[in-house]
């Protein structure tokens, strides 16, 4: 009887260690998936390399997952970005490609600096042809981000008449529909048809009346375009701290955009998020002082979408560059 009842003591303390086992396996288990990956930082002006899939895309905004920690990281886009291939072959030229080809699920290596909201801006964005094909095909059989573009470019018109040739015949329904496609891939593929400068006195984001009237001939070009949108980067020579710099070339950039809206009435929609760049991307010396007035500036783009523009293309008048320097600088202090 004695061991019959120790037997029964052991089975039922056995099942009872069993039961709580599974429940803190089951505990691990479940818990696991709600775990969020951390999102990593980059300190102000820090110079960083970093690899990692694109887990997420924000407009000019990458979500990079790091290979190396296994954390979220924020990229950010500008016009300086260049794109290009990772080539294996030394002897043959990288292709170049747009920053809209960067789509979830492609590996890159990224080369850039922080800014103050920890992000890292983009200078140089690196990866292999294999890797973009391999991405390229797995976003366009898998993400409907695709369809909600075509709903927000307004091609619904476009996709109904693809559907009535249908009906009509095999060959019409194609032809409308390859010139539907090539109208939709084209949408976010912007070119620059005139760029300008204007530049400003030390330690001042004050526009000139020179910078004005140059601002005011970009007004009229852009108005005359279909699908423009108008880019304003401001910069700063090497004078004071970063901080400062980087304000100031802000204040810049915000100047333009502010003259753009309220003398021309240029919509909002149209005019991208005016950014400052400080003392990166010096289109001179800054150690003479010619060089720091050359600095001093802010960089003006029309950028015109080639899917909306393409039927008036022949129309328009012929891309140009142009640069108007404001009155003549004071001395540097």
């Amino acid at each position: 009887m004695i061991n019959s009842n120790r037997l029964s003591f052991l089975g039922t303390s056995l099942a009872v260690v069993l039961a709580l086992g599974m429940q803190v396996v089951v505990a691990q288990t479940t818990k696991a998936p709600n775990e969020a990956p951390r999102t990593a930082s980059v300190l102000p002006a820090e110079e960083r390399k970093v690899e990692g899939t694109i887990a997420e895309r924000d407009g000019d905004k990458l979500t990079l997952r790091l290979a190396a920690t296994d954390t979220n990281l924020v990229v950010k886009l500008s016009g300086f970005t260049q794109v290009q291939e990772k080539k294996s072959n030394p002897f043959r030229r990288g292709r170049k490609y747009q920053s809209s080809q960067l789509v979830p699920g492609l590996n890159i290596i990224v080369e850039g600096r922080g800014d103050s909201d920890g992000a890292l801006v983009a200078d140089k964005i690196r990866f292999t042809d294999d890797q973009f094909k391999s991405a390229r095909t797995v976003d366009v059989r898998m993400s409907p981000v695709e369809e909600n573009a075509r709903r927000m470019s307004g091609q619904l018109s476009e996709l109904e008449a693809v559907s009535n040739a249908a009906r009509g015949g095999a060959k019409a329904a194609q032809d409308s529909a390859d010139k539907a496609h090539d109208r939709i891939t084209s949408l976010d593929d912007y070119e620059a048809v005139q760029s300008i400068t204007v530049r400003f006195k030390v330690g001042s984001a004050q526009l000139s009346e020179e910078a004005k009237r140059s601002l005011d001939e970009v007004a009229q070009q852009a108005k005359s375009r279909k699908g423009y949108v108008i880019e304003v980067a401001g910069f700063a020579s090497s004078e004071g701290n970063l901080a400062f710099n980087r304000s100031l070339s802000r204040q810049r950039a915000q100047a333009v955009s502010e003259y753009l809206a309220e003398q021309h009435d240029i919509p909002l929609r149209r005019i991208m998020i005016p950014s400052g760049y400080g003392i990166s991307h010096p289109v001179a010396d800054n150690s003479s002082r010619s060089g720091r007035q050359e600095n001093r500036r802010a960089e003006i783009r029309i950028l015109v979408s080639r899917g909306m523009a393409a039927p008036a293309a022949a129309n328009q008048p012929s891309a140009t560059k142009a640069e108007s320097a404001s009155s003549r600088p004071e001395e540097d202090r």
